[in-house]
């Protein structure tokens, strides 16, 4: 008698894996001290001159016993000035053609810090007309973190726009909310913590 197999007996699930120890190695090698003949993807996001206001991002990623992680590593994705997504919008020639859009940053092994050079981002169109809050997404994975986390960072010198933000106000506990805002200091440089537990525990979504 001939047994049939199931496709999810033939096909079982891949266990997922953390992304340590080796992240660093395969995402950012040059930031690991190997020799490469170009720059670790992500480390650059202006390619020439850009338009709007240039900005730099700095924070660190927090534990729930508030130690700082120093083997993490932090991607984010934005529109440009105008508000505009470099791969939605660059084959048109309407988006910024010297900025990308995308950034990878290690976390510093002695400090926990990150950095992004970059500009700050337009507002960006809802389906619906509306206009999301200037912003930024972050995508955090580290030792420990089975499913990388995703976040957003909007900007603490916008209350106009984060008040009137679609996703903002699906927010219930409105106390949460300054966990994605950046502090900005008047002059182009603006602080994000990002907290993985603890009273300061910042939003994730579930994307």
């Amino acid at each position: 008698m001939t047994r049939h197999i199931s496709p999810d007996e033939r096909l079982p699930e891949t266990p997922s894996q953390t992304a340590g120890p080796y992240v660093h190695i395969g995402c950012t090698p040059g930031f690991t001290g190997l020799s490469m003949a170009w720059p670790d993807a992500g480390a650059q996001m202006k390619t020439g001159p850009v338009k709007g206001r240039e900005i730099t991002i700095t924070g660190r990623i927090f534990d729930g016993m508030g130690a700082p992680l120093r083997d993490a590593m932090v991607e984010i994705w934005q529109a440009d000035a105008d508000g505009l997504f470099a791969a939605a919008h660059e084959a048109r020639g309407e988006a910024d053609r010297n900025f990308t859009g995308w950034g990878r940053c290690a976390t510093d092994m002695e400090t926990g810090h990150f950095r992004f050079d970059t500009v700050k981002p337009g507002p960006v169109p809802w389906p619906d007309g509306r206009l999301q809050a200037p912003h930024i997404t972050f995508w955090i994975v580290a030792r420990g973190i089975n499913i990388g986390l995703h976040t957003r960072l909007y900007f603490d010198d916008e209350p106009e726009a984060n008040a009137a933000d679609p996703i903002l106000n699906r927010i219930e506990h409105r106390d949460r909310i300054p966990t994605l805002l950046a502090r900005g200091d008047g002059a182009g440089a603006y602080t994000f913590d990002i907290h993985l537990q603890g009273p300061q525990e910042t939003i994730f979504f579930d994307i």
